[in-house]
């Protein structure tokens, strides 16, 4: 029944039983008000408000729910999803914790009908279409800046890296044959040449790091956390699981990026003495944990940086969760599976 048909009912059924009581009943209204009949009037009016009110207040619940999820709800976090009035214990909403498959969606699970099952049938399944969007536009763009970066760290490594080893022969020949001072000043110039390739070059491994594609996912995730721990001065601590199996290309990408990125946020706002980086493997997934001993946060502020690493797990189907503490750090956790669902 709709909760039109149940609010109309109770109130015909209420209106119903007053009138028979005026009619066949000895009641009557005399004027002036007598007492009793004062007290059978307001104690059938106040019958009537509780059960108005008890029945809206049970059958507009959904409403308020549905409002408070359309508040909050995010599509970086998946899986959000309302019960259906009715559903039976297991449709409980999802925890919205980024990346999984939410549950409560109450297909075919309700024992009753109406408007609002109907209405929070609907959001959800609209939230099914949004999440389903969101990630297919999230992989294009992604892949897309992949491609791009792709693109200019060739160029980086092929024009600038060349153009500035050519520079480097050069000032060395005149070097060698130049006087006091002016070799002195061509060596210092050599010298800045030499650190400004080091630069590109260091460049062009952020940008596409060619150890993940030739050496794989371990020794790249290696040689970023030493590039890290070589020009911050920080200590990191490395745990990798040796006996880690072979992942798809982009759930490896996803995961070097995503630790990338955390680096990049406690070198620059942590102001931390240590971090710990792990890579291990729990169940049917992979588990990448970046924890730093920094000052931490009350209430973790998700700026572009979480939001592109939580725009990544959305790619490999991984959860992503932020913890933070003041004065005791911060930790980023990325579990994503083995292998991605279609």
């Amino acid at each position: 029944m709709s909760l039109f048909w149940r609010i109309f009912g109770l109130n015909a059924m209420v209106l119903g039983i007053a009138t028979a009581l005026l009619l066949w009943a000895p009641v009557t209204v005399s004027v002036p008000v007598l007492l009793t009949e004062a007290v059978v009037l307001v104690g059938g009016l106040a019958v009537m408000l509780v059960a108005n009110a008890a029945l809206l207040r049970w059958g507009l619940a959904p409403l308020g729910r549905l409002a408070g999820l359309m508040r909050t709800v995010d599509l970086l976090r998946p899986g959000q999803r309302l019960p259906l009035p009715g559903a039976d214990g297991g449709s409980g909403s999802g925890s919205g914790s980024g990346g999984g498959t939410g549950t409560g969606r109450g297909r075919g699970s309700t024992s009753g009908g109406g408007e609002m099952t109907e209405l929070i049938r609907t959001f959800n399944a609209m939230l099914d279409r949004l999440e389903h969007e969101r990630a297919t536009s999230s992989a294009r763009v992604l892949l897309a800046q992949e491609a791009e970066r792709r693109r200019m760290a060739q160029e980086l490594h092929d024009e600038v890296g060349q153009s500035m080893t050519a520079v480097l022969l050069v000032l060395g020949r005149a070097a060698s044959a130049a006087d006091e001072p002016l070799r002195e000043e061509l060596q210092q110039a050599r010298e800045v040449t030499r650190d400004s390739l080091d630069e590109v070059r260091r460049l062009v491994r952020r940008l596409r790091p060619g150890v993940l594609d030739d050496l794989g996912l371990l020794s790249a995730l290696s040689s970023l956390t030493q590039d890290f721990a070589t020009h911050s001065g920080l200590s990191i601590v490395r745990r990798f699981d040796k006996d880690l199996p072979d992942l798809e290309r982009e759930i490896e990408l996803v995961l070097y990026r995503v630790a990338q990125e955390s680096l990049t946020n406690v070198v620059r706002h942590a102001d931390a003495r240590r971090i710990e980086v792990s890579l291990l493997r729990d169940g049917e997934t992979v588990v990448l944990e970046v924890a730093d001993d920094g000052r931490g946060i009350a209430a973790v502020h998700e700026g572009a940086g979480i939001r592109g690493m939580r725009e990544r797990a959305l790619l490999a189907g991984a959860a992503l969760h932020v913890t933070s503490t003041p004065g005791a750090g911060t930790r980023i956790r990325l579990a994503t599976p083995l292998a991605r669902e279609p």
